[in-house]
């Protein structure tokens, strides 16, 4: 099976090398590739990387907002979606999701427990769950709260249509199991 991740950047970094590494194809697609309504990529999954929503390291989040809808029919058709932690304190950086999320920006490490029936715990798997680093939490959220951090949401995931969400604070590169897993679940449809 010949996955494709598509990651939404302004140019490579490392974690799209840890992608390939797991063995699946990842495309760096640029803001400008993103807001343009003539780009047409498909992919399994679609990975919005820690920082999005600060300018001084991105310029992701108005070019998101401006897919929004592309972005609900790609999870809607099948697709995955994984997004990392805005890095600013601005309750609308989510704005642009298929469900309302409200972020709140603080890093440290905590203990991060997962709830029963979740599907993401594996997400730090190489990690100590006791001081696993978040750069944030999410105070209100119309998903289910998959990771917990005390009494604040690390990791949300909701399934929409035939597609997965999931929104993490977590400051870690997934697992290889993670990654694999959640890439290959999806179906690999047009953006």
């Amino acid at each position: 099976m010949n996955v494709r991740v598509g990651f939404v950047w302004e140019n490579r970094q490392h974690f799209t090398r840890l992608i390939e590494e797991c063995g699946m194809a990842c495309e760096v697609v640029t803001p400008h590739m993103l807001a343009a309504p003539f780009y047409r990529g498909s992919f399994n999954c679609l990975i919005i990387p820690t920082g999005f929503g600060n300018p001084a390291y991105s310029k992701s989040l108005p070019a998101l907002r401006a897919s929004s809808p592309r972005i609900k029919r790609f999870v809607e058709n099948g697709g995955n979606l994984l997004v990392f932690g805005a890095a600013i304190d601005n309750l609308s950086a989510y704005d642009w999701l298929p469900f309302p999320v409200t972020y709140r920006h603080e890093c440290h490490p905590r203990k991060v427990l997962f709830t029963n029936g979740c599907t993401v715990k594996t997400i730090i798997e190489d990690y100590d769950t006791e001081r696993v680093e978040c750069d944030g939490s999410f105070p209100h959220h119309d998903g289910n709260s998959a990771g917990l951090a005390g009494d604040q949401t690390v990791v949300i995931e909701k399934q929409i249509g035939q597609g997965h969400v999931v929104v993490t604070s977590i400051h870690e590169y997934p697992s290889r199991a993670f990654l694999l897993s959640f890439c290959r679940s999806g179906t690999q449809t047009l953006f």
